[in-house]
């Protein structure tokens, strides 16, 4: 794998979402918004903000996230882009990777923006290191983001990429903890909810709110994070072909 074609495909990509102000703003300034209408649903229950405003800095970004990386590869696909360049050397994987580096440096500054807002002047409080919170929410937004290439193998049209996103983020929401810890959900659905990423997501976050420092099991939910969302990226460059229909 050649690093130049990967991070030649990065630029190709960031230098496509320059060009495409409304998505970078749906990136960055959607996540933005909903915490803040938390924030102000929460104005006189601040201790309930703090306890559902830091999950859902994971959950909000990985929602967009998804769709914007889904789609954008799906555009290329049905262009005939992709076709055109699974023709020349640069195989599948640095294909996936220049994506992921692009939409992942996004991806990076999405979480770093709300996290910034939400920690600062939303006035979020959490007992452990904010640093952490920034680095669980960007692990999170790359989650998103190969979730969305992956899902982009398998849509044929916009529409059904819209489709994959109740199939594959809101069942996660559900099982997360977020509305119910997962030790009282029935056995059955805790033990769904041990093999969905959003679930070590949202546990990492309640590490942060409720314990100081940095945990061996906050460590172990940012790991794990981090290898659903590589798994999702390998699952994507093995799913892709030569020739698209």
């Amino acid at each position: 794998m050649s690093s130049r074609r990967v991070f030649a495909t990065a630029r190709r990509v960031l230098n496509q979402l320059r060009h495409d102000p409304r998505t970078i703003a749906v990136m960055l300034l959607v996540p933005c918004v909903l915490e803040t209408l938390l924030r102000l649903i929460f104005a006189h229950h601040l201790v309930s903000f703090d306890q559902v405003g830091a999950p859902l800095l994971a959950i909000f970004p990985l929602t967009t996230v998804f769709l914007v990386a889904s789609i954008a590869l799906l555009r290329e696909r049905l262009g005939g882009t992709l076709e055109r360049l699974l023709t020349t050397p640069l195989v599948k994987l640095e294909l996936l990777f220049g994506y992921a580096f692009g939409f992942g440096a996004l991806a990076c500054v999405q979480a770093l923006i709300a996290s910034a807002l939400t920690l600062g002047p939303l006035g979020l409080h959490v007992r452990g290191d904010s640093v952490l919170v920034v680095v669980l929410a960007m692990a999170v937004a790359l989650l998103g983001m190969g979730l969305g290439l992956l899902a982009s193998a398998f849509a044929r049209s916009e529409y059904q990429v819209v489709q994959f996103l109740p199939l594959t983020i809101f069942p996660q929401f559900l099982l997360c903890g977020l509305l119910v810890p997962r030790q009282r959900m029935p056995s059955v659905l805790h033990a769904v909810s041990d093999v969905l990423p959003l679930s070590y997501a949202v546990d990492g976050m309640h590490h942060l709110t409720r314990s100081r420092g940095a945990p061996g099991a906050l460590i172990a939910d940012i790991a794990i994070v981090l290898v659903f969302a590589a798994a999702a990226l390998l699952l994507g460059a093995s799913t892709l072909r030569r020739r698209t229909t």
